[in-house]
This record gives structure tokens, sequence and C-alpha cells, in this order.
């Protein structure tokens, strides 16, 4: 839920920009700008950064080839309904 009010001045060729994009995507100019924001200050929340380190730290483990892979996911696939 969107409950902080910002106001920022920005210079007419930045608005021009921001005005642009909100055009071609569909949304409001202030959307642009939040996802701008999560873009260049992501958050991160310590379960995810924990999780992160588990997988980077695993040691490696063997893998079929790609074929192999491939007729695994078919055959799961096939098996679900």
């Amino acid at each position: 839920m969107l409950s902080e009010r910002l106001q920022v001045l920005i210079d007419k060729e930045r608005l021009s920009r921001l005005r642009s994009v909100a055009g071609e995507r569909g949304v409001s100019v202030a959307q642009v700008i939040r996802d701008a924001v999560d873009q260049a200050i992501p958050a991160h929340s310590p379960a995810r950064q924990e999780a992160a380190r588990v997988i980077l730290e695993a040691e490696p483990m063997p893998v079929p080839s790609p074929a192999d892979l491939r007729r695994e996911l078919d055959s799961a696939r096939a098996n679900r309904f």
C-alpha cells in the first residue's frame, strides 16, 4: 500500500523522458519512478541474502547432459496429470 508522498524537482528533459517511458509502458510517471528506485536500490531481505549465500557456497554436484535433462523434465511433466 502506498502511503508516503515525495516531491522532487526535475528538469524538463528528465520529465520528458519519464513521460515517454510511462507512455510506452502504459503506466504512470510515478510507477516509472518507483520501478527505477527498486532497480537502483533493491530491497534485500536477510532471508534472500542467506539463501544466495547457501547456494553460492554449495559444493558442486554432478548434473545430467542437456539431452538427459530434457528427457527427465519431459518425463516429469508427462507424469503430472
